[in-house]
């Protein structure tokens, strides 16, 4: 209080100045009423903005840090993918909306639509399908629990600080943090790339895991796919399809951070479509002998 006191003279004369010195304001009730105050604000601010402009409501869910569901609720548009479940005309999400508000109007999410094809079209190769279902299915038995994320983390932190130690890594402000696995989404830009990526900076950490599960767990249902889980995350197959896709996913990641930009003119992004796909054709042509030597010494360490 003192803090905003300093920086709002109202606070200072209204709060400060009349409350009892005893106030701490940290009551149930009272924290309520000042989130509900709080709340007004921003709703009253949010009418303000809008004014007789058109808006609809988005409505999308993330996990928090520890792997729990989370939904935000943002007024911009009743925009949303083309499941059944969202845009049914009859039981769909949009027609309970649309029950209650004649005047809402259905708009699909366009922002995932290239992401979508560019999923679809890779699934179409049946070595690139298989990994990616693999690739889910590892992340899903590793961070199924806070117990194994747990895990997951502390095989990593003993991980690094024994490279720290034999000077195969260095150390800084800022590097070698402690994370966890990420789950792709196909509706998520770059989610497959960080995915690819975080399971190779946790690989060691990750086996470790799978390993403890196979002997350890509470049923044959788990052990029988952790061992298979981990039988696949030592293949040689799967290491080289890991370090492939992270490849060129490296590149065409770059072009859907850059379409993802408020601001874009359509030669500017039809410039980045063919800068991509020579990048792509050089890694094809050029690429294989780095590629193989890449995954091999992976695989020795």
């Amino acid at each position: 209080m003192e803090l905003l006191a300093s920086y709002n003279e109202q606070v200072g004369a209204l709060v400060l100045g009349n409350a009892p010195q005893d106030a701490k304001y940290t009551s149930h009730q009272i924290q309520k009423e000042i989130l509900h105050v709080f709340a007004r604000n921003v709703q009253s601010s949010i009418r303000h903005k809008i004014g007789d402009a058109r808006f609809c409501l988005i409505v999308d869910e993330a996990r928090d840090e520890s792997r729990r569901e989370q939904m935000a609720l943002v007024i911009r548009g009743q925009g949303y993918d083309c499941a059944s479940n969202m845009r049914g005309e009859w039981n769909g999400l949009q027609a309970l909306f649309i029950n209650d508000c004649p005047y809402a109007y259905y708009v699909h999410c366009l922002a995932h639509q290239l992401q979508l094809a560019l999923i679809a079209a890779a699934r179409e190769i049946s070595d690139v399908h298989t990994f990616f279902q693999n690739l889910i299915f590892i992340i899903n038995i590793v961070s199924a629990s806070c117990k194994r994320n747990d895990e997951l983390r502390a095989f990593q932190a003993a991980t690094i600080e024994h490279l720290v130690d034999i000077g195969e890594i260095e150390t800084g402000k800022g590097v070698n943090q402690v994370g966890g696995l990420q789950r792709p989404g196909d509706s998520r830009w770059s989610s497959y790339f960080k995915s690819i990526c975080s399971l190779i900076k946790m690989y060691g950490a990750t086996c470790l895991v799978l390993e403890n599960i196979a002997l350890d767990g509470s049923t044959y249902s788990q052990c029988g796919d952790a061992a298979f889980s981990f039988k696949s995350l030592m293949s040689f197959d799967f290491a080289f399809f890991l370090h492939i896709m992270k490849n060129v996913m490296r590149i065409t990641d770059v072009l859907c951070q850059a379409l993802q930009q408020k601001s874009q003119d359509i030669l500017n992004a039809m410039h980045l479509v063919t800068s991509t796909k020579t990048l792509i054709q050089k890694l094809r042509d050029d690429g294989w002998e780095t590629l193989l030597e890449e995954v091999t010494s992976f695989c020795k360490h």
